[in-house]
């Protein structure tokens, strides 16, 4: 009998941890398809799905901890080993929760900012700043629970945080311009900006030291968060996405301008109603504005949803235009100058 108590002992620990693997195998497969139903039908589906994400294989790894903890209280250890298993169960449980909370925070604003007016995707430097802060947080709170005083711990980090601080100057330039780059605004995960310098194109991301710019022709163009913040350059996206784009002509003195006005106008309204990238409900209009060597001048104003629009647009505008003015007979002039000889005496 004493003989079948000592085995059972032994067992009962190694039972329960199996016990436990079990029912967290069988909550993970079937409690987060119940979370992603009961979402479904209450209409947070999205927030089902990114919880059932975060908490996939962390579930198991939580029963098992449950179980490995319960097993210690009846095997039969030495106390400071029990001690000792049971701060590094706490320690994985905190480590645990931290890294779920990392993906939840980050899915979740995520989330938010996909849903936005903008429809402005998450930068990497923004992803790392969140992970980072929670990690740091979770770190701290880890520490602190196995009984060791944080106190001098960040008294050393703050001293040597000094030293690294002047060694790292121009990257920490770069964080901290990337970081002012994210709050203020200005420029975002998907807006076309064009710099001083030249360079153009789609933002495609914000890192912690340079931002990524994707030309038209697929090219990229990495440029250091330090010089973004400090240079001029253009937003097209801001204060909106649709875009005002003008296309200058001229036509020949000769020319009928109330005719050349409502033949413009009307190709310009059919171009924003048939082709991509037009506002159809936007009232084209054209402004005269210069009596010029050869022809008199005018610019029609078009709009456009963003600014790579205006290729297509202008594109199809010209050639409508071109073939109607022909019907229409009226002149597109070549550029010509007077020129004036004068007499010479021979």
């Amino acid at each position: 009998m004493n003989m079948f108590l000592d085995i059972l002992e032994y067992i009962l620990p190694f039972a329960l941890i199996l016990f436990s693997f079990i029912l967290g195998l069988l909550f993970e497969k079937r409690g987060l398809k119940l979370l992603k139903k009961f979402a479904k039908k209450t209409g947070w589906e999205s927030y089902g799905i990114i919880i059932a994400r975060a908490l996939r294989g962390i579930v198991l790894l939580w029963f098992v901890i449950a179980g490995v903890f319960v097993a210690t209280l009846s095997f039969p250890i030495n106390t400071s080993v029990r001690e000792f298993i049971q701060k590094a169960i706490l320690a994985t449980f905190l480590a645990s929760v931290t890294f779920v909370v990392s993906k939840l925070a980050v899915s979740f604003v995520e989330l938010y900012s996909n849903r936005g007016n903008e429809g402005s995707p998450l930068s990497s430097l923004f992803e790392i700043f969140t992970r980072l802060v929670i990690f740091s947080l979770g770190l701290l709170i880890i520490i602190q629970s196995l009984g060791i005083a944080i106190t001098p711990l960040l008294t050393a980090l703050g001293i040597g945080g000094v030293s690294i601080g002047l060694a790292l100057q121009n990257t920490l330039s770069n964080l901290f311009s990337g970081l002012n780059i994210l709050t203020s605004q200005k420029v975002r995960v998907g807006d076309y900006i064009k710099l001083g310098s030249g360079e153009e194109g789609y933002v495609t991301d914000i890192a912690w030291r340079q931002t990524i710019i994707k030309e038209f022709n697929e090219n990229l163009i990495i440029i250091p968060n330090s010089y973004l913040i400090s240079s001029n350059f253009k937003n097209y996206a801001l204060p909106e996405k649709e875009l005002l784009i003008t296309v200058e002509l001229g036509v020949s003195y000769n020319s009928d301008l109330e005719q050349v006005e409502m033949v413009t106008i009307e190709i310009a309204k059919e171009v924003m109603q048939e082709v991509e990238g037009g506002i159809p409900n936007f009232e084209p209009f054209l402004r005269f504005h210069q009596f010029d060597y050869f022809s008199i001048n005018l610019t029609v104003y078009l709009r456009v949803n963003e600014f790579i629009d205006h290729l297509i647009v202008k594109h199809e505008f010209i050639k409508r235009l071109r073939k109607r003015y022909q019907l229409e007979g009226i002149e597109l002039p070549f550029p010509i100058k007077a020129t004036y000889i004068p007499d010479k005496k021979f």
